[in-house]
């Protein structure tokens, strides 16, 4: 496998602390250039073990379009963490939480009857250091705790950028500023043949109200930068395995993810970056030109949604667990991947176990209300009802809790209270 010249692959297998500390002491200026740097690795695996593998590092922008402030991640969420340390010192210089598509392969039938290897492909992206870094990659352990399990090293004297990918000019759909202190949403049109340029154009232009048509990203609209990216292919659509469908669309998306029938996703993530070379990105929506029911999402990953009546609700959803890290607050007994919260409190904000709840939302449920909490009956389809640990959620029936009775992450009600505070707080880090 091809290395480049200064990336050393190391495996560490040391605890660190779940939080990164001394954000306020790191200057971006003094560690890191306004440029944007890729890590393109694989994540190999199955339910008991997994490994990364470092591909390429990728000059992926010549800005940075996220925070220049905020560097460290303070928000405790997603299974998986890149650490950027100061090779020299140490020093933590650079944090981003995230979830995979792998970690939900690892609760599928395939995985645990099998324990069947599988790989995939992840992207990674962050400011380009100015010294030698390791790009450490976490995951946590039993107790929830972020370890480090692979590290890459980084020395920007040795990079060689090699030969540039082409860059992509992104058309503005919604502009209000600076990208580092804005929220960039990058819209990526997958599934549109040679003929559909004028209603990609109006499907841009309808995603872009949907992703500022609820509560709280409507009153944050002013926080957001939307561009728009597409690429026109021979054909229109995406593939259905389920319809005998198979597409060769922009980035390779695919119905029956899992064998989930909605389930509408992409392995390809090189492939997906590759396209948004130049465009300035913190979160990735990809907007699939099809009119059958879909979409899914993974926290920091990326957003889908299919083009049909549904998606101003759809969206919505998908967006709590790509930007918010929110969790599914239905049952669903026949989803085939299902994480059992045996050991811990699940990381996500909006479902608990009621092992840690003081650690969740405990401090706004209103004295009185009993623990779990019954269901409110006749609320109205878009109301939540009042906040209290109501059973079922995280596809559970049993054992798993959520805030309110309704919910976006839910019934595409409105987001709750719980859902709101992590989604706003996420929005905060980009725009300081």
């Amino acid at each position: 496998m091809k290395r480049l010249s200064g990336m050393l692959l190391l495996s560490l297998f040391c605890l660190v602390s779940s939080g990164a500390s001394g954000q306020e002491n790191v200057r971006f200026g003094e560690w890191f250039r306004d440029t944007t740097l890729r890590v393109d690795y694989l994540r190999q695996g199955c339910l008991k073990h997994d490994t990364c593998i470092l591909q390429r590092f990728v000059l992926q922008n010549d800005s940075w379009a996220g925070s220049l402030t905020q560097l460290l991640d303070q928000i405790d969420n997603g299974e998986f963490r890149l650490l950027v340390k100061d090779a020299a010192t140490g020093r933590d210089l650079y944090s981003r939480c995230y979830n995979t598509l792998f970690e939900e392969y690892r609760f599928t039938v395939a995985s645990r009857e099998r324990d069947s290897v599988a790989t995939f492909e992840e992207v990674m992206v962050m400011p380009m250091p100015k010294r030698t870094v390791d790009v450490c990659m976490q995951k946590r352990d039993k107790q929830g705790r972020f370890f480090t399990a692979s590290t890459f090293r980084f020395d920007p004297a040795a990079f060689r950028a090699g030969k540039a990918l082409p860059e992509k000019k992104p058309i503005a759909l919604l502009e209000n500023g600076d990208p580092h202190n804005k929220i960039d949403v990058v819209i990526v049109a997958e599934g549109y043949g040679k003929k559909d340029s004028r209603k990609m154009m109006e499907d841009f232009g309808k995603f872009t109200e949907y992703l500022l048509g609820q509560e709280p990203f409507a009153s944050r609209r002013n926080d957001f930068n939307v561009w728009g990216v597409g690429m026109l292919m021979s054909e229109s659509g995406v593939t259905d395995p389920n319809q005998g469908r198979y597409v060769e669309s922009a980035v390779g998306s695919s119905y029956n993810t899992f064998n989930m029938d909605r389930y509408l996703m992409t392995t390809q993530l090189f492939r997906l970056h590759n396209l948004l070379r130049g465009v300035p990105y913190d979160h990735i929506i990809i907007m699939a030109n099809c009119d059958t029911y879909g979409g899914g999402a993974i926290y920091n990953y990326y957003a889908f949604s299919a083009v049909q009546e549904m998606s101003m609700w759809i969206l919505p959803h998908e967006l709590g667990h790509s930007i918010g890290g929110l969790a599914d607050e239905y049952v669903e007994d026949d989803t085939n991947y299902n994480r059992r919260y045996v050991d811990r409190e699940p990381v996500e904000p909006n479902i608990t176990s009621l092992k840690n709840f003081e650690s969740k939302w405990k401090y706004l449920v209103p004295e009185g209300t009993p623990i779990p909490t019954p269901p409110v009956e006749g609320l109205g389809r878009r109301e939540n009802g009042p906040v209290g640990a109501y059973e079922g959620a995280g596809y559970l029936e049993k054992g798993c809790y959520r805030p309110c009775t309704k919910c976006m992450m839910r019934d595409y009600a409105t987001f709750c209270p719980v859902c709101t505070k992590r989604l706003n707080e996420v929005f905060d880090i980009y725009i300081k």
